[in-house]
C-alpha cells in the first residue's frame, strides 16, 4: 500500500536531516537485502510493513502504519564492544523518533515505537553482523 511507502519516505527525511553521534546512511528500501561486504559501515534502512485499517465513519478510515527500521553493521572481533556501541546508536535514534511529528507527512501521528530483535543473536553468531530492528507505528486518518 502507498501509504506505508509514503510514511517510511517521511521517517527517512526526518532522520537523514538529523546529525547523530555515528554517521550512516538511510534509505528506503522495498527488499532489504544486503551483502555482508556492503554492510562494512553503519547501515540504517527503512521498510515499510503493514498497514491496518479501521472503519471511523461512512467516509473516513483510520490506517495504522508500521515501518521498520534495520540498523546493522559488520562487526569485528570484540563482538562485546561493538554491540555495546551500535546498541547505543539504536538508543539514540529511538530518543529521536520517539513521539516525533514527520514533516514530510503531517498528517502520520505517532503511536509506538518498538525494539524487536534487540539485536540478532543469529546474525551476531553466524555472519558477525549486528541488526537491530525498530517497529515505529503511526496513525493516518483520511
Amino acid at each position: 500500500m502507498k501509504l506505508a511507502i509514503d510514511v517510511a519516505d517521511a521517517v527517512v527525511a526526518e532522520m537523514a536531516a538529523h546529525t547523530f553521534s555515528e554517521p550512516f546512511s538511510v534509505t528506503r528500501r522495498v527488499l532489504p537485502e544486503y551483502e555482508i561486504a556492503e554492510l562494512k559501515a553503519l547501515t540504517v534502512t527503512v521498510v515499510p510493513k503493514s498497514v491496518g485499517i479501521n472503519n471511523i465513519t461512512r467516509d473516513s478510515s483510520s490506517f495504522t502504519v508500521a515501518v521498520d527500521i534495520g540498523i546493522q553493521q559488520k562487526i569485528g572481533k570484540d563482538t562485546d564492544t561493538d554491540v555495546t556501541r551500535l546498541s547505543g546508536v539504536v538508543s539514540e535514534v529511538v530518543t529521536f523518533m520517539n513521539r516525533r511529528k514527520l514533516s514530510g507527512f503531517p498528517a502520520a501521528v505517532f503511536v509506538s515505537i518498538a525494539n524487536e530483535p534487540v539485536y540478532a543473536p543469529e546474525h551476531l553468531s553466524e555472519k558477525r553482523l549486528f541488526t537491530s530492528i525498530l517497529t515505529l507505528t503511526y496513525k493516518v486518518i483520511q
